[in-house]
């Protein structure tokens, strides 16, 4: 089997140096990068919390593009580490912050155009600026944006967001959506249970919210990607179906379709860290709706990105689908400008 153009559309980045942002908001919350030793630097809450350990892919195109090379993936997807959203932030703030990460973004696209595509982040707590920024990522040249699994008190069928789906789905702008401040993180102390167990859980109630909302009804061009397989989505649709069917009076109050008529309308990546997994959401969603994601540079993503796919018994077009097809289909981009 010859060469497949692989796309990696889940990897995250950040800039190598970060503004002190309390310093210059006058409140604290905000992420800073503190560079303890060569190529590292631990990720600090300015109330002097650890959050993780990073190395120099997290920032260097030049090493990220090394790696890439050792493991065979042509293009990654660039977004933001989600903790940088920031949505608790005053607005302007939150805007400031973003324009200057989606900056960096554009930056590295600009300079290895084959080799990266770019997702901004916004103020999604502010409605009229997260449209105000959509408008200027289509204009410095990415793709798309990533967004949270919920922004604040709102779930993603909040009438407030409705516009941004909107404008996403107007200027062809993809979205992918990203679990982050997982649900019941409070009693889940122990045992990295907010990955394990609350992460799935956030990417099905982005899911569910979009569905019964209304939102994938109403904008049927919106394209929308979810991380991690979609959580717990695809091993749960039959129970969420059958609430659906049995209590109408409280699940289908804002939409009358069946959740079941929007597998195949949305897209999910294809980290799911095992064989029948992943031969479940194909089943579920079709190999054109599954694109490769890896979560590159974090250990809980997969490890040699693309290794999973490249080993299953599947035919080369269905291959050529999740490595590549189903991504450049969600982003609306053409295989030429990558070759």
């Amino acid at each position: 089997m010859g060469k497949i153009l692989t796309i990696d559309i889940h990897t995250h980045i950040l800039p190598e140096h970060i503004p002190n942002w309390k310093e210059k908001f006058g409140y604290g919350g905000f992420v800073q990068l503190k560079h303890h030793k060569a190529c590292c630097a631990n990720m600090i809450l300015d109330d002097g919390k650890f959050f993780r350990e990073i190395e120099d892919n997290c920032w260097s195109a030049e090493k990220r593009m090394n790696e890439c090379d050792h493991h065979h993936v042509d293009v990654q997807v660039l977004s933001t580490v989600p903790v940088m959203f920031s949505y608790w932030a005053k607005p302007a703030d939150c805007l400031e912050l973003s324009v200057f990460l989606n900056d960096h973004i554009a930056d590295i696209v600009k300079r290895f155009p084959k080799r990266f595509i770019g997702l901004g982040t916004i103020p999604m707590q502010a409605p009229e600026l997260a449209i105000q920024e959509i408008q200027r990522c289509k204009a410095i040249g990415l793709a798309g944006i990533q967004i949270g699994s919920h922004v604040n008190d709102w779930n993603l069928n909040d009438p407030k967001l409705f516009p941004i789906f909107q404008t996403c789905e107007k200027l062809g702008m993809a979205v992918f959506v990203h679990p982050w401040e997982m649900i019941g993180q409070d009693k889940m102390q122990r045992y990295w249970l907010p990955w394990l167990v609350g992460m799935p859980a956030e990417t099905t109630l982005a899911i569910c919210s979009m569905i019964f909302g209304g939102v994938f009804e109403r904008l049927p061009n919106l394209r929308v990607a979810f991380a991690h397989g979609g959580g717990s989505f695809p091993s749960t649709i039959g129970r969420i179906e059958h609430g659906f069917n049995c209590r109408p009076d409280l699940v289908a109050i804002d939409n009358p379709v069946n959740p079941r008529e929007y597998l195949g309308k949305f897209w999910l990546d294809s980290l799911v860290h095992d064989e029948t997994m992943l031969d479940m959401v194909i089943g579920l969603v079709g190999a054109n709706r599954v694109a490769l994601g890896s979560d590159y540079p974090f250990p809980l993503g997969e490890l040699e990105p693309g290794k999973l796919i490249k080993e299953m018994p599947y035919e080369r077009d269905v291959k050529e689908l999740l490595l590549n097809g189903s991504a450049l289909e969600w982003l609306n981009l053409k295989r030429e400008q990558f070759i």
